[in-house]
């Protein structure tokens, strides 16, 4: 290998790290409040259903931070806007664990889902477009599965942070991610395909409208999507917690042990999109998920709910990790920083009442039936939304192929 080759490598790793690395974070600042709905709405004397609004919240604000960034990393590059978001979210994730009530709570909520809503188009972008079109699934699932890896840390930090300090020291952990701007700053560079598709205004806004149907499907394919995601994962800890009776501990394994399965997922459906395209491989995942409802939360001993959590999350995650490649193919090149996370964060407007949906339906029935319905509707649905979408597998970046 030659240094020209090397220091190609060594520019598309550092680019996918980056990416990963800022979803992981962003996605265990996210996923440390699902776990302690009950002991917040204790301390500010409300309810669960109150506290799952908050997540809520910080879902429904997520689009202005895709808009705000977005144009940012198309007009100045991927880098900068990457590196002031995630200053930006990990400073409001610290404020939030300072909150003295839950209106001041709710208020840093919205905000943080601004700096969420920012990361992903930000962040996939720079790393779809900088890996090789042959490897983009396998490494479209590593870039995806940063939100079950940060998943699976929240749980971490559950079990270990907070039955010693409380859950406001979950909250302090969150602004950690704050130390990633320092790698990124010293060791990633501008994509090539962002440098070749600067354009100027004028160009950049005829583009958003001659593409406004391909962006309304990929609004619509995003909100299945996350209806799935959110309504398999938001409200499952309470679950395990109020419904089964488990412990911090116990709720904290299970959870971890769906995320590495989630893990799972995604990297093989990824590979999988690679060798048999993007749709196939979303739909196989999302119909098994349809098929495992029983085993996810009616199973009626440990072992087979470890089963049940383990294989529903390598099946909804195993759909998500193919979303980075498969979006950002399907999207223009000069707006490839604002198209997709925009459409992304639209999709979790549309999908930002999941959680706080079941917890209302289990007010009249059982966490795991409110669950279960729930999921049920909303996978079938995708499914049939994910086959009747287009498909760009391997489009070339940077070359006006996908404008």
């Amino acid at each position: 290998m030659n240094s020209s080759d090397a220091a190609k490598r060594a520019t598309q790793r550092n680019a996918v790290l980056a990416g990963f690395l800022g979803w992981t974070l962003d996605a265990f600042d996210f996923f440390v409040l699902t776990f302690v709905f009950a002991p917040v709405a204790r301390e500010f004397g409300t309810s669960i259903p109150a506290i799952a609004l908050t997540l809520t919240a910080s879902l429904a604000t997520r689009w202005l931070g895709a808009i705000l960034f977005g144009l940012l990393a198309d007009r100045f590059g991927r880098r900068i806007p990457l590196i002031v978001n995630i200053l930006y979210y990990s400073l409001i994730e610290v404020l939030s664990g300072l909150a003295p009530n839950y209106k001041v709570f709710f208020a840093l909520r919205l905000l943080y889902g601004i700096g969420m809503g920012g990361e992903w188009g930000v962040g996939a972008s720079l790393a779809m477009e900088s890996v090789s079109p042959k490897w983009r699934g396998l490494l479209s699932g590593v870039l995806q599965e940063g939100y079950a890896f940060g998943f699976l840390l929240a749980a971490a930090a559950y079990r270990f942070v907070f039955p010693h300090f409380g859950w406001r020291a979950l909250f302090f952990v969150g602004g950690l991610p704050a130390l990633l701007t320092l790698f990124i700053r010293a060791k990633v560079e501008e994509p090539e395909a962002w440098l070749r598709s600067r354009t100027d205004w004028t160009s950049y806004r005829a583009a958003i409208f001659r593409n406004w149907r391909r962006f309304a499907y990929l609004v619509a394919l995003m909100a299945m999507v996350n209806f799935i995601s959110h309504g398999t994962q938001d409200m499952y800890p309470t679950y395990l917690q109020q419904q089964r009776g488990f412990s911090p501990a116990r709720t904290s394994y299970i959870t971890g042990f769906s995320m590495i399965g989630a893990i799972a997922g995604g990297l093989a459906f990824g590979l999988y999109s690679d060798r048999r395209g993007r749709r196939r491989s979303m739909v196989t995942a999302i119909l098994a998920g349809v098929l495992l409802i029983p085993l996810w939360v009616f199973a009626p001993n440990t072992p087979l709910i470890l089963a049940g959590a383990f294989l529903m999350q390598f099946m909804v995650q195993g759909a998500w990790g193919v979303i980075p490649a498969h979006i950002n193919e399907l999207s223009p090149d000069q707006l490839r920083g604002f198209f997709p996370g925009l459409a992304y964060q639209l999709g979790v407007l549309v999908a930002s009442g999941s959680s706080y949906f079941e917890a209302i339906m289990a007010n009249h029935m059982t966490y795991a039936q409110a669950m279960a319905l729930f999921a049920g509707v909303v996978l079938v649905v995708g499914a049939g939304v994910i086959w009747q979408g287009p498909e760009a597998h391997r489009a070339e970046f940077g070359r006006g192929g996908s404008s």
